[in-house]
């Protein structure tokens, strides 16, 4: 599925049982006793959480200063025991990282980053800057949730280092525009893929497979913001676009029309395959993991298939000869 024209990424190293995976909060505070349980599930999957003391200072509603967010996410890079950085909790508070990350040290350390909505500011930055495949997954806070996380499609991702395929009925996903598409699979939150615009650090969709998500917007606001991303011309050169479950994003009140006649009053004439409900990020339940920066393939008929390229390798990177083991 590679494009020839589309920029080499690096696939970080597979996570595999008994591995340290380092937990940080780049954005908001989080209760400690969600973090705990947690952590709980992640020893339950066979790894070793850690974090730093420092990750439950608060400020405002921020996990800490900038200096002890960026600190955190550096340490957990350059530290060689740590396999994986997981997201404690989203929020708000990731923008406020990007100006002073050090993206030599992180391609040269690189591992999964794994977390979803205001995260979403460091995954697709990360994944266009840095080079690094990254994962739209579930938060720590939210692994505790009785079947808050889709297992089969984190260890997929994470861990088998193999291609990956996954077909949905009509009932799981919806098929609103049919075709099929092959481009790097890419997005996450609706609201954070805006506040991207007109940054340094604004997104990049040409050839991707856009996944857009989010919660609590009502279908208005759903709209103004398709349409700032559709002006700003970031569908130009989009394959295929796949919208989350949009939890409580339907108007209550409205009974002539439902969200996803809006997602394509606004899409239509882009003619390229859509569907909508794939959970991930922001979901009732079972949140499916996606990484971010791999080729994949979106096919849309009477039901709805996703299939992507091995998102980590199965071996630890060698550097200067010598294995990272």
């Amino acid at each position: 599925m590679s494009q020839s024209s589309e920029p080499e990424r690096t696939h970080p190293p597979a996570l595999q049982a008994g591995d340290t995976v380092g937990i940080i909060a780049p954005a908001s505070g989080f209760r400690r006793d969600d973090l705990e349980a947690g952590c709980a599930e992640l020893l339950r999957l066979g790894y070793r959480p850690f974090y730093l003391p420092s990750i439950f200072e608060r400020q405002l509603y921020f996990a800490g200063s900038v200096q002890r967010r960026v600190s955190e996410l550096h340490q957990m890079f350059s530290r060689t025991e740590v396999k994986a950085i997981l997201c404690a909790r989203g929020g708000y508070g990731c923008n406020y990282l990007l100006p002073h990350l050090d993206l030599e040290l992180i391609r040269a350390n690189p591992k999964i980053l794994a977390g979803c909505s205001d995260v979403t500011t460091l995954l697709t930055y990360l994944c266009d800057a840095a080079g690094l495949v990254t994962f739209h997954a579930p938060m720590v806070a939210g692994l505790a949730h009785p079947g808050g996380f889709d297992e089969a499609s984190w260890l997929a991702a994470l861990s088998s280092g193999e291609a990956y395929r996954r077909e949905f009925s009509a009932e799981e996903v919806e098929p609103l525009a049919e075709g099929a598409a092959t481009g790097m699979l890419y997005g996450g939150c609706l609201s954070m893929l805006c506040a991207s615009l007109g940054t340094p650090y604004e997104i990049r969709t040409q050839g991707t497979i856009l996944f857009i998500e989010d919660r609590g917007e009502r279908p208005y606001r759903i709209d103004r913001m398709l349409m700032q991303l559709k002006l700003a011309g970031k569908f130009d050169g989009v394959r295929g676009i796949v919208f989350g479950e949009m939890i409580d994003c339907a108007e209550a009140s409205a009974l002539d029309y439902t969200l996803q006649q809006v997602v394509m009053r606004i899409l239509a004439d882009l003619r390229i395959p859509i569907a909508f409900g794939l959970k991930s990020g922001h979901v009732s339940s079972g949140s499916i993991t996606l990484p971010f920066g791999v080729q994949a393939k979106l096919s849309v008929g009477k039901t709805v298939a996703l299939s992507y390229e091995a998102a980590v390798q199965k071996q630890r990177l060698v550097v200067s000869g010598r294995s990272d083991l």
